[in-house]
């Protein structure tokens, strides 16, 4: 099982970092320490995850087998239609409330609400979909390569 997690994992991590800005800054390699106040923060377009979503990648590339951070700022009635990611995935909500569930099925009574604070783990290739009402900032990490797919290609925000 974990081997065939991994080979799809593989097959779309390139397809959906493709798809994803990187930050005009330059991403953080490791060297020394960082920090940044969010005034810092270099917001960019996240097409792949909802329209007038923003992306700032802290620490990257996203698309490399290293470690990773970055920050999603989602809008008020947010969907995030059912998907899958090639890596886990920590995410805390930094500000607003996330409502976040497990499932191929995109159901909202099945949905917790995380406050700022709230944490999530999900592991890799595990289908998740969730919302917002309100704006909601997020800080997602792990260790790439990172990328989303939508269980159903017509949910893509990309491809509409």
């Amino acid at each position: 099982m974990r081997k065939r997690s991994i080979l799809i994992a593989i097959s779309f991590a390139g397809a959906t970092i493709a798809a994803l800005p990187v930050a005009a800054q330059t991403v953080y390699s490791g060297d020394g320490h960082l920090l940044l106040s969010p005034s810092q923060l270099t917001w960019k377009d996240a097409p792949a995850v909802e329209p007038g979503a923003k992306i700032d990648v802290i620490e990257g590339p996203l698309d490399q087998a290293v470690p990773f951070t970055f920050r999603l700022s989602l809008p008020a009635n947010a969907k995030i239609a059912p998907h899958v990611h090639p890596a886990f995935e920590r995410v805390t909500v930094l500000s607003g409330t996330f409502h976040f569930a497990q499932g191929d099925t995109y159901d909202l009574s099945r949905t917790q609400a995380l406050g700022p604070g709230g944490v999530a783990v999900m592991p890799a290739c595990t289908p998740m979909f969730g919302y917002t009402i309100e704006a909601t900032v997020i800080q997602l990490h792990g260790i790439g390569p990172w990328g989303i797919k939508y269980l159903n290609p017509a949910d893509d925000p990309r491809k509409k």
